[in-house]
């Protein structure tokens, strides 16, 4: 039979292994997390042809000069009359020469849309109908 002490030295060292496999494997799983990020990022930034799968932020803050996107509106709603914000997004494309086909950048637009006019129907300058298929729809005052 085998000695007592180098039973307790195996068993030691088995625990002492068995630690150090599971310090390693949540190492392992913390640098799989980085390079997957990492690639992440690499795809982004080398993006080439068509940017479908990856659309990009769209910060339209600087888009349009101060109240160009209101004049645009009100324009568009003298034309045509009364618009829900969708079809005022449309036209605030057309209008800046956009592409026409990006639904990010519409919907970025879109947004500002609900922004400003909804500034200017509370200085009484437009007019919120109800709403079109929960649409706002949008009128100039008569």
């Amino acid at each position: 039979m085998a000695d007592p002490h180098v039973i307790s030295a195996l068993e030691r060292k088995r625990d002492e292994i068995e630690k150090a496999i599971t310090a390693y494997e949540r190492k392992l799983k913390q640098a799989k997390r980085d390079l997957s990020h990492v690639n992440a990022s690499l795809r982004l930034f080398k993006i080439e042809g068509e940017r479908l799968e990856f659309p990009v932020h769209v910060d339209i803050h600087r888009l349009f000069k101060r109240g160009e996107l209101a004049t645009l509106c009100k324009e568009a709603l003298a034309k045509e009359g009364p618009l829900d914000t969708r079809e005022l997004a449309r036209r605030v494309v057309k209008a800046k020469g956009l592409d026409q086909s990006d639904d990010v950048l519409r919907q970025s637009i879109t947004y500002k849309i609900v922004q400003a006019l909804r500034l200017q129907a509370k200085r009484d300058k437009i007019v919120m109908l109800p709403k079109r298929k929960g649409v706002r729809v949008w009128s100039l005052i008569a």
